[in-house]
Formats: structure tokens, C-alpha cells, sequence
């Protein structure tokens, strides 16, 4: 069997297995943050979470099949790893990148959603007070 073969083979089961793995850990965990920012919801957190993670699958499975090619040929167990080392290594940055992409964005969202709560007041206004504290006028005796 052709070596280059053999390659493509271990660098797509590799890849593939990697991709699957961080994207159930991002799902899994994930979770927890997008139904804190969508305050509880649990079926539309259950929708954005998998939107997330067929969006995750689509970019990273793209890109395993792109960087597939191989453009030399492999004539020994030597080549073959010199050829999938810096193929994996590539494939570890792009999946990490993502990876911290997605916790950035849910971070964020998450963040969002708490300075919203904290904006809302949780009795409504019933009217004006009047200036308080040591810098407000002092109040006449009438």
C-alpha cells in the first residue's frame, strides 16, 4: 500500500476524532452559558448551542479536507511522519483558535446579557426622589 495513502488515512481518523471531540466539549459545556445569557430558556439555549456547533463541524471539517493534499510523495515511516506532523500541528492551531473564538463570543454574550439584567430595574420607577446624598440642598422647615 502507498505510504501517501496510509497518510491521508491517519491524518483524516485523527483530524476527525479531534474535531468531534472539542466540539462535544464546547456543546456540552457551552450549554451552561448560552441559558445564562438567553435567561433560562432552555429549548432556544438547546438551538443555539447546536446552530454553534454545526457552524463548528462546517469550518473545521472544511478545512481537514482542504489541507488534505499532500504534495510530495512518502517513501518511508520517516516521511510519512515529517508529512502528518506539521499537518496535525496546523490542524490542533485552527481547532484551538475556534475553540477559544467560540468562548470569547459566549463570554461575551453571556456578559451582555448581564449588564442588560443589571440595567433593569426590578421595581418600576414610582416617580421622582429628589437629589440625595451631601451635595443635595438642604431641606427647609415650612
Amino acid at each position: 500500500m502507498d505510504l501517501t495513502v496510509v497518510a491521508y488515512v491517519i491524518y483524516l481518523v485523527v483530524s476527525v476524532a479531534l474535531t468531534v471531540w472539542v466540539a462535544r466539549t464546547l456543546s456540552r459545556n457551552g450549554r451552561v452559558f448560552i441559558a445564562d445569557v438567553l435567561r433560562g430558556n432552555e429549548k432556544l439555549a438547546d438551538a443555539v448551542n447546536h446552530l454553534l456547533v454545526v457552524g463548528f463541524y462546517l469550518v473545521n471539517l472544511g478545512f481537514v479536507t482542504l489541507y488534505l493534499r499532500n504534495a510530495d510523495d512518502i517513501a518511508d515511516a520517516r516521511e510519512l511522519f515529517d508529512a502528518l506532523s506539521p499537518k496535525l500541528g496546523v490542524v490542533l492551531l485552527v481547532l484551538g483558535a475556534m475553540h477559544l473564538g467560540n468562548v470569547f463570543v459566549l463570554n461575551k454574550m453571556r456578559r451582555r446579557g448581564l449588564m442588560e439584567r443589571e440595567q433593569t430595574p426590578p421595581v418600576a420607577p414610582q416617580g421622582w426622589a429628589g437629589p440625595q446624598g451631601p451635595w443635595a440642598a438642604p431641606a427647609t422647615g415650612k
